[in-house]
């Protein structure tokens, strides 16, 4: 079945590129809604944006989301991970500013708050789009393919010249919870080099080095505290990856991999599938296909805490 939030669930924070202090709030919505944004903070004119591949602004850094109005959201991709993590089909996600807060920088608030308000059934069985055949994208030396597979694979290789992070690869299958015990509370990293020049820039303005972000610098890890896990920056890329799958506007059933891939590339990806004949369908989930679903299973006690 379907599902939503029991009730609003609320979060505050900076952005991070902004540096602007925000309040999100999740609110449940009816079976078919899928996942919008709505801007609170704008008066006049359409604040309603769809969390679909199709209206992303390309950008390196984070996703961006713009509607026909040219009203905007941005860094939504922690927000849909931990929605798609969680198994939420539909909510409503209010937000005060033009940036999802980054919190810790990783999704584990997200998912710990949704949670622990818990989850609605609805009178609605879910809908799934299953890829049929292999889609690739290229973009220099990175790529990313979706290749048909029985359940939601995500796969991501990267390879840094800092020795602190090197070559890092790992393959999950998303089912039975392993979202949220295995890749939610990986953080946003970066270089210490390439934050400074953001902020030189007036970006990465709410990061706070060891708070939000793991910072790197040359083979040593710069933040204070050091990293969650051995290999936190593959697996932060693999949430970021299932957030941007997540627009697909409902669960994509298929092996997702990366290799140097980013936000811009991922998003390429969606448009390449969805406009390719032949290449997905939209199937009815049954009681077993809905089971290998993404939050399916997962178990509060699994959810890593994080101080």
């Amino acid at each position: 079945m379907q599902a939503t939030v029991k009730g609003p669930i609320t979060f505050t924070g900076r952005g991070l590129h902004s540096g602007k202090p925000v309040r999100l709030t999740i609110r449940p919505a009816m079976a078919e809604h899928g996942i919008w944004f709505c801007r609170t903070d704008i008066e006049n004119g359409d604040t309603m944006i769809p969390a679909r591949y199709d209206v992303v602004h390309q950008s390196p850094l984070c996703t961006t989301l713009v509607n026909e109005a040219g009203v905007s959201v941005g860094t939504v991709e922690h927000v849909m991970a931990a929605l798609a993590g969680c198994g939420v089909h539909n909510a409503l996600v209010e937000i005060d500013g033009p940036e999802v807060p980054i919190l810790d920088g990783s999704a584990v608030p997200l998912v710990r708050g949704i949670m622990h308000r818990g989850l609605r059934r609805l009178p609605a069985r879910v809908r799934a789009f299953e890829v049929l055949k292999p889609v690739t994208v290229t973009q220099g030396d990175a790529t990313a393919t979706i290749a048909p597979s029985p359940v939601l694979k995500i796969e991501f290789h990267i390879d840094f010249a800092d020795a602190a992070i090197g070559r890092q690869s790992k393959t999950l299958n998303m089912s039975n919870g392993s979202f949220a015990r295995e890749l939610s509370d990986s953080r946003t990293f970066c270089r210490k080099g390439d934050v400074e020049k953001m902020q030189a820039s007036g970006l990465a303005l709410g990061g706070t080095p060891g708070v939000n972000a793991v910072v790197f610098d040359g083979d040593h890890v710069a933040s204070p505290g050091g990293l969650r896990h051995r290999d936190e920056p593959v697996r932060h890329k693999m949430l970021d990856a299932l957030g941007d799958i997540a627009l697909a506007g409902a669960p994509l059933i298929g092996h997702y991999t990366g290799v140097r891939a980013g936000h811009t590339l991922t998003n390429q990806l969606l448009r390449k599938l969805f406009a390719t004949p032949g290449a997905v369908r939209m199937v009815t989930c049954d009681a077993d296909m809905a089971a290998l679903l993404p939050g399916a299973g997962l178990v509060w006690d699994e959810i890593p805490q994080v101080a």
